[in-house]
């Protein structure tokens, strides 16, 4: 069953992630995207994954999909004017894909993905926990290569908001010290509305 189940998710995999790169609409090649988020999170629970299936899906499915969604739904984007030179482009793009598809079929040959090399995972009992799991193997046996991974994130968030960021000259700040140093006669000046008023 657990066989029937895995090239029945590859085989909707395969086709949501054809149909994401040939539907006409962005819309509907978003929708495809999700579908293919999904059943990868299926796949991933039959490899008793849990974590990262639902991490998938809330994450990429939940958060980062529907952002996306609303973004293009917003825009309202002509495709028109981007597929005018896709015949042009195409005898690339096919040698492209074909060189793109020899080399994971190298990468992901028998000799290293082999079922002798990666076999089915053994069953766990109900006590089992993937979480927990996954914790000690990322902050024990892995913790230089996280602690990277996180350091190479957060100098790309400060990159991306110091190329992002411009100086507007017609922007207007506050002088805390300056406000501070004000002193009340310069500011304010008392009338009398009597005087005022006779005068």
């Amino acid at each position: 069953m657990t066989s029937v189940l895995f090239y029945l998710f590859s085989a909707i995999l395969l086709f949501a992630a054809f149909r994401v790169i040939s539907a006409k609409s962005a819309v509907h090649a978003a929708i495809f995207l999700i579908l293919a988020f999904v059943t990868t999170s299926a796949i991933w629970l039959l490899l008793e994954a849990e974590f990262l299936a639902i991490t998938l899906v809330l994450v990429y499915v939940g958060a980062v999909m529907v952002l996306f969604l609303f973004v293009v739904m917003m825009l309202d984007m002509n495709m028109e004017p981007l597929r005018e030179g896709f015949t042009r482009y195409l005898p690339a793009g096919i040698l492209v894909a074909a060189t793109i598809v020899f080399e994971m079929g190298i990468v992901l040959g028998g000799r290293y993905f082999s079922s002798e090399n990666f076999p089915a995972p053994v069953p766990h009992g109900s006590d089992y926990s993937n979480t927990k799991e996954l914790g000690e193997q990322l902050y024990t046996t892995h913790l230089f290569s996280f602690e990277v991974a996180a350091a190479i994130l957060l100098i790309a968030i400060v990159a991306a908001i110091g190329l992002t960021f411009r100086r507007r000259v017609e922007s207007k700040k506050q002088d805390i010290p300056h406000q501070h140093r004000v002193d009340r006669n310069d500011r304010v000046r008392m009338l009398d509305i009597r005087e005022e008023s006779v005068s």
